[in-house]
């Protein structure tokens, strides 16, 4: 089912997306919570169209969609009922979207009973799309991914989000800050960076991230309870690393102890 996730994802991407790239009107885009909170026209369609051919691809399934939340918190509850949930991040980095700069992607996980199953995560100005199923591993462009583990932390590159923490920047090579989770993950997974970290997640940023991630043999966990990443709203953090081993020598840099 995967792949025909894949394709239709591509298609929204090029009929819904592409063309409004740098061509937007300041008509359509507009401010949500705050002036850097935007969305645009391309968000609304784009997640208008998954939306309908998602839930027609598996019958019985509902969405929760980043713009469909913002304007009703009450479908989050969907993620803790019975149907198939299409999580949907139309356009991830809307910010950099609006203002033309080309990191932003498509995110698409489905969830069922509160667990991810499968992912998609897509760049459309590359055309390049990572794909998982739980159990399945996780595959670009017809190629098994597989995570290698960087020989020290003066080697590793990673993410922090927007954050700036001084312990992790002046112990690793660097810290990029793509402000998209779309292109932060596809770094991850592709060997462009070797580490995230999240706080204050959102299902539509990170489902489908941390199960390809751990399906291209990566580790991750939340940070305050050593537990398992799940798809739902929460304050708390994220840290994925290549193994456990790494992870454990990052989570001290991240979350510093208390003094």
């Amino acid at each position: 089912m995967i792949s025909v996730v894949a394709e239709i994802v591509r298609e929204v991407a090029l009929t819904e997306i592409i063309p409004r790239f740098g061509t937007l009107k300041s008509h359509q885009i507009r401010t949500k919570t705050h002036p850097g909170d935007l969305v645009t026209d391309a968000d609304i369609q784009a997640e208008h169209h998954l939306s309908r051919l998602l839930t027609a691809l598996l019958p019985g399934s509902v969405v929760v969609g980043e713009e469909s939340v913002y304007h009703d918190r009450t479908v989050l509850d969907q993620l803790s009922e019975d149907a198939p949930v299409w999580v949907i991040d139309p356009v991830d980095g809307t910010n950099n979207f609006a203002h033309g700069r080309d990191s932003f992607g498509v995110i698409v996980a489905l969830v069922k009973k509160g667990c991810t199953v499968a992912g998609c995560i897509h760049d459309p100005i590359r055309n390049v799309t990572v794909i998982g199923e739980k159990g399945a591993g996780a595959w670009c462009e017809g190629e098994r991914l597989s995570l290698s583990r960087p020989q020290s932390l003066e080697t590793m590159m990673g993410s922090l989000g927007n954050r700036h923490i001084e312990t992790v920047e002046r112990s690793v090579q660097g810290v990029v800050r793509l402000s998209s989770a779309a292109q932060d993950y596809l770094a991850l997974l592709l060997g462009r960076t070797h580490f995230s970290y999240y706080r204050h997640l959102l299902p539509w940023d990170h489902a489908a991230g941390i199960l390809l991630h751990a399906e291209a043999g990566g580790f991750s966990a939340m940070t305050n309870d050593r537990q398992p990443y799940r798809p739902f709203v929460t304050d708390d953090a994220v840290l994925a690393a290549p193994d456990r081993d790494t992870w454990e020598t990052l989570l001290p840099l991240v979350e510093p102890p208390s003094a």
